[in-house]
């Protein structure tokens, strides 16, 4: 449901943009029946500190994951129970507790694609807003700036498709139809209120 604050526009901005299919050849937009959206194909993973094969009118951001660490914890018996005459235990068994931790993934940097900061105008963080409201991931004013709250609703989005960041990635929003496929080849982006 759009808010009455939202203008017309907007509602048929986010009907198109929930309407979305995939393109062929496109990774990130699958139906449904394959399968769930990810951004795995667009993400590389390099430690480097500049994005691979950077085009001239390209914007990268990085994210790194933290390493995911696994604790094991064991009880070990130093000394059993000492029983007294009478049966009971005198003094009770003496344990030790033994952790142990392990790495289940290392951490990892990652490097995508993202609009370049000057295409973030308040009318393109606006829709944005909007997309994420429709989804149930945002719920703040639509204000057209990119603020906390704002953050973080397209970082649940986005962790949701395999990203941890609250940086928007092209792909996300090629996703939520906030810009064309050519986008970033002298395209501009397709949702302006």
């Amino acid at each position: 449901m759009i808010p009455r604050r939202a203008p017309a526009s907007a509602a048929l901005l986010l009907a198109l943009a929930a309407c979305a299919r995939s393109v062929p050849g496109d990774p990130l937009l699958k139906p449904d029946a394959l399968g769930p959206a990810t951004l795995g194909d667009q993400l590389i993973r390099s430690d480097a500190a500049t994005p691979p094969d950077r085009k001239p009118g390209e914007c990268w951001a990085r994210a790194v994951t933290p390493a995911i660490y696994e604790t094991d914890t064991q009880h070990q018996l130093i000394r059993p129970a000492q029983a007294a005459a009478n049966g009971r235990p005198a003094e009770p068994a003496e344990y030790q507790t033994i952790m142990r931790q392990r790495v289940i993934q290392d951490r990892q940097q990652v490097w995508f694609r993202t609009p370049c900061p000057t295409d973030l105008t308040p009318d393109f963080i606006g829709s944005l807003q909007r997309a994420l409201y429709a989804r149930d991931y945002y719920r703040g004013a639509f204000t057209g700036t990119m603020d906390a709250a704002t953050r973080a609703a397209l970082h649940r989005f986005q962790a949701q498709l395999g990203l941890d960041s609250d940086i928007l990635a092209l792909g996300t929003a090629r996703l939520l139809g906030l810009v064309s496929y050519n986008f970033g080849q002298g395209a501009q982006a397709a949702a302006t209120d």
